[in-house]
């Protein structure tokens, strides 16, 4: 079942794992990741960064540190960590640094954020194996795996933006 974005359900007192991911323009990471079975919700926002509650202008001007992330609440009866791992190397490109396609700079970088020991470790394996898989060629994974940080949601008019403009994707890389 999938919570419209305002439910405010924390995970706590319920089976629910959240996950922190960017990979490069928020919206079509989040519509991405509100299709698949057992993610509860989503919200775009930034982290990573140094300032506190920035707003979108701020981030895009890359003096915050922070990425356009999309923070994931999910049943991890219905879908594990893992999958969201495999979901997330699927839809951008992690050997371009600092970019996504034409969309450049720090807060468009691929990052997995982690929230706990079990996913650094398994984060640390995923991107092991496709670089081992030699899916990319001679072309470096860049991605960083760093704990996660304050995530500070984005702007309500970024929420949900594409099923708000009645539009389906984006071409994320």
């Amino acid at each position: 079942m999938q919570l419209d974005q305002d439910d405010e359900s924390s995970g706590e007192g319920d089976n629910s794992e959240k996950a922190t991911f960017a990979a490069g323009c928020f919206w079509g990471v989040e519509a991405a990741f509100r299709q698949v079975r057992g993610v509860v919700s989503t919200r775009v926002g930034y982290t990573g960064g140094t300032r506190e509650n920035p707003s979108y202008e701020e981030v895009c001007s890359g003096r915050t540190g922070h990425a356009e992330a999309v923070e994931i609440l999910f049943d991890p009866a219905l879908v594990s960590y893992e999958d969201l791992l495999s979901i997330f190397w699927k839809i951008h490109d992690p050997t371009q640094k600092n970019r996504q396609g034409p969309d450049i700079g720090t807060n468009y970088r691929s990052a997995i954020f982690t929230h706990d020991d079990r996913q650094k470790a398994l984060a640390w394996e995923s991107k092991r194996r496709r670089e081992a898989s030699g899916e990319y060629g001679s072309r470096r994974i860049v991605t960083e795996i760093v704990p996660a940080t304050t995530f500070w949601p984005a702007e309500e008019y970024h929420q949900q933006f594409f099923e708000r403009q009645g539009r389906r994707s984006c071409r994320i890389s």
